[in-house]
């Protein structure tokens, strides 16, 4: 295994919003390709409850976008307070993800495919944090590992939940049964360049605690 590589793929896939390509169609089989290395991905007992509901209609397509464009309204319209929210270090970066979010809000409608993962949901609900851990738990590392795929073959997508405020209205538009819960929206496209970078974070020694909590690591 090419450890350069790997590290590379799994340092600079971004969340793309401004360079995905609007005007580019993207082959279904593609999408196919990248799911079947998304299914690989580990889940909770093997139950293998994910399912992934593929977007293409335009129609359908733009309901789920306006859905999205009123969340995003909802909770990120006011820019200067998202950029306020955060030390100044990471405030010029903010403004850059305040405006590749408003954009994406603009043109979620004009991305070519939308993918939903969603998860088969037991009957009794999951209002217990440990129900939603494995429930959640059990379908997010292959929508990684679907992201990573995509990464590999020159496309970009972004995790985004915002539709999700309208849920119920959501699953109208895609037909959902009662027992199949959303788990995100995805929306996917080939991206322009390829030229991604790491992203600035902050020191892992600086968010990773060791035993107890705030306790650095013993050397």
């Amino acid at each position: 295994m090419d450890i350069r590589s790997v590290d590379e793929l799994l340092s600079t896939t971004r969340a793309v919003r401004k360079r995905l390509d609007l005007e580019r169609p993207v082959p279904g089989e593609v999408i196919e390709e990248c799911l079947q290395l998304a299914v690989q991905a580990p889940t909770g007992t093997n139950a293998q409850g994910w399912r992934f509901l593929v977007v293409t209609d335009a129609d359908k397509r733009a309901a789920l976008a306006e859905m999205y464009r009123r969340g995003w309204e909802r909770y990120y319209g006011d820019a200067d307070r998202q950029i306020a929210s955060v030390p100044e270090r990471f405030q010029e970066q903010q403004r850059r993800l305040v405006s590749s979010g408003q954009f994406l809000a603009d043109n979620m409608h004009r991305v070519p495919v939308h993918v939903v993962p969603c998860v088969l949901s037991p009957r009794d609900g999951v209002d217990t944090t440990f129900l939603q851990a494995s429930l959640y738990g059990s379908v997010f590392p292959a929508v990684w590992s679907f992201q990573l795929a995509l990464r590999s073959r020159g496309l970009g997508s972004v995790l985004t939940t915002l539709h999700l405020l309208e849920e119920d209205a959501a699953a109208d538009v895609l037909g959902l049964p009662a027992n199949v819960k959303q788990a995100a929206l995805l929306p996917v496209a080939y991206t322009k360049g390829t030229d991604f970078r790491p992203a600035t974070r902050r020191p892992v020694q600086e968010i990773t605690y060791w035993n107890s909590w705030k306790s650095p690591r013993l050397e």
